[in-house]
């Protein structure tokens, strides 16, 4: 049985990520980067597709605490036996070569901190999501799998007898040894492409300094100030460690196909760059204080979206690869039996015109962070510029990346607003060359057209799309995008709509599908990251108790180790869809530098 999803726990190191459960089991990794295929999907099928358990044997032991060390995303988990106690440190050094020359690794080190404590590694390696079962030998102390282009090379202590696999035990390559108090031995499983020979030289004790060192010196420049700093720590470490070094591209999540309601078909690929989730993600990066990600995420963006002249994308890869076909992987169960498991996403060839303004949005923030407007950054805004002119009074598929046809969706017209909005105020900032007179024109009819159309005079509050009645929490945004006055009445009306009518046991739906036909059967839980909009909606508009009540009951449902999905169900009380999700983790930075507005300079 796979763990809960609020219990695992998460290892990068900004190029991919790892899953680890509170028994100790890795259940999932995809190697090189957050996109390749896996090598352990045990996390959407069984133990038979892939995954590394490392755990006492001794019957009765017990988890005696799971942790990351300090502010960092080193993880120790400490297991208790009747003859001592012993503690696993796992981790994945920082991949800091921008040329992605390093190879990835999973670290897992052992050690003895009282008496004697028997522990068992037991590792299957499975490529290409749990379909392929690699050839493995041993050469030296390495075992080695290997199939088609891809390698894992094992290293075992020296001493540590290992032994299966290669002798045909059902796949499993297992490692039986004791480690007394004081004793220290490390596991290392590095991927490199199956035609390179030999393993790279590595120091996992001096790994493991500067995974600790590099982390805690990253988190130290945090600028957030407040009662949530835990969590709000908690959640730029994980949008940091959602991003891919090499490239500067971010992805949303680092996992595929976790459902959105268990045995429910609503399961989704994250394991890419959205624009929009980007966007957001660096938004929040900088207001805690991070302006170098911005910067390398912005290259990455010229990059991803040159030669495009119809419009952006909604979402990337990595590398900023435009193809993602959607496919199915059939052979796996899935997380619980939700099926289908998805590979790529077919949102790739929607039109989410949103977008250009969450992007429009970022270069505003960049440039009042102090990071300059290039040339061709300006150019790259001018051409979004002529999208949104061109093409903002068109229906599309919106923020929820609806499967059911396109529709005039509020949210949409107003991100177009925005970036109306922000190209004025760049122009005005810089001097820079803009038709400023069509562009303060377009920012005037997209507004009046949204109050005209995707409000609904009769009951007072926005819509989800013109000419709807069914309500959208992406409304709540109205305030914190600048479209309104957050005291303004239809605001207020809509915001104290939204969370009665979609409500879910104290928890907001983005939408009642009851009401609005999405294309897809079956519920789905909460969407968690509209909680947070809630709770900024609340302190924006100068209600700080509720937003604090509605905040602090959101964070109390992330997991041990401070970690949130993308939906929460409140009867079963579990969290549901990828994870952990980049949105979810930018709501909570916004909302909590809205509720403590006065302790960081706002």
């Amino acid at each position: 049985m796979v763990g809960r999803i609020e219990d695992y726990a998460l290892l990068g190191d900004l190029g991919t990520a790892a899953l680890v459960a509170a028994d100790g089991s890795v259940d999932w990794l995809c190697l090189p980067r957050f996109d390749s295929p896996s090598c352990f999907a045990a996390l959407l099928g069984e133990e038979r597709h892939g995954h590394w358990a490392l755990a006492p044997v001794t019957p009765g032991a017990v988890l005696a605490g799971r942790r990351y060390l300090g502010d960092t995303l080193v993880l120790e988990t400490r297991w208790r036996t009747a003859t001592g106690e012993a503690r696993v440190l796992d981790f994945m050094p920082q991949r800091s070569d921008e040329r992605g020359r390093e190879p990835p690794r999973l670290v897992r080190l052992v050690e003895g901190l009282t008496g004697r404590v028997e522990l068992s590694s037991r590792l299957r390696v499975r490529f290409h999501y749990g379909r392929v079962v690699p050839w493995v030998r041993r050469t030296g102390h390495h075992r080695v799998a290997v199939a088609g282009p891809d390698a894992a090379w094992l290293s075992v202590p020296r001493g540590v007898h290992t032994y299966g696999a290669g002798e045909g035990a059902d796949g499993c390559t297992r490692s039986d040894f004791a480690v007394t108090e004081g004793e220290r031995l490390a596991f290392v499983l590095t991927w490199q492409p199956s035609h390179q020979d030999g393993a790279h030289r590595f120091d996992p004790e001096r790994g493991l300094r500067q995974s600790l060192d590099a982390w805690e010196d990253w988190s130290a420049r945090c600028r957030y100030r407040g009662p949530w700093q835990a969590p709000v720590l908690r959640s730029l470490l994980t949008l940091k460690a959602l991003s891919y070094a090499p490239t500067g591209g971010i992805v949303a999540a680092p996992t595929t196909s976790l459902p959105e309601w268990l045995g429910g078909p609503r399961n989704w690929d994250y394991r890419y760059c959205w624009l929009r989730d980007a966007s957001l993600t660096l938004a929040a990066l900088l207001r805690g204080g991070y302006r170098e990600e911005a910067a390398s995420w912005r290259r990455w963006l010229l990059r991803a979206i040159a030669g495009e002249r119809s419009g952006i994308q909604a979402l990337y890869g990595v590398a900023g690869e435009r193809a993602l076909p959607e496919t199915l992987a059939d052979w796996l169960p899935g997380y619980e039996g939700s099926r289908p498991v998805r590979i790529g996403n077919a949102a790739v060839g929607q039109v989410q015109l949103d977008v250009q303004g969450e992007v429009a949005d970022m270069l505003f923030r960049a440039l009042e962070a102090g990071i300059p407007m290039e040339r061709q950054v300006w150019s790259l805004l001018r051409s979004l510029m002529d999208t949104v002119a061109a093409r903002w009074r068109e229906p599309d598929e919106g923020l929820w990346e609806m499967r059911d046809g396109r529709r005039h969706f509020t949210h949409s017209k107003v991100m177009c607003w925005v970036a109306a909005d922000r190209a004025v105020r760049m122009a005005e900032r810089t001097g820079l060359p803009a038709p400023l007179a069509e562009w303060r024109a377009l920012r005037d009819a997209v507004h009046a057209d949204v109050c005209a159309h995707g409000y609904d005079a009769a009951r007072g509050v926005f819509v989800q799309s013109y000419g709807a009645t069914g309500l959208d929490a992406a409304t709540l945004l109205l305030a914190q995008s600048g479209f309104l006055p957050a005291d303004d009445p239809r605001v207020v009306r809509t915001v104290d709509a939204i969370r009665e009518e979609l409500d879910l046991d104290g928890f907001v739906r983005r939408y009642d599908p009851a009401v609005t036909e999405d294309g897809l059967p079956g519920p789905e839980g909460a969407f968690l990251a509209c909680n947070f909009w809630l709770a900024e909606a609340l302190a924006l508009g100068g209600r700080p108790d509720e937003a604090t009540e509605v905040f602090a009951r959101t964070v109390a449902v992330a997991g041990p180790l401070g970690l949130l999905s993308e939906q929460w169900d409140p009867v079963a009380g579990r969290q549901l869809g990828n994870a952990p999700q980049a949105f979810t983790h930018v709501a909570l930075v916004n909302a909590a530098f809205a509720l403590d507005a006065p302790l960081n300079g706002g």
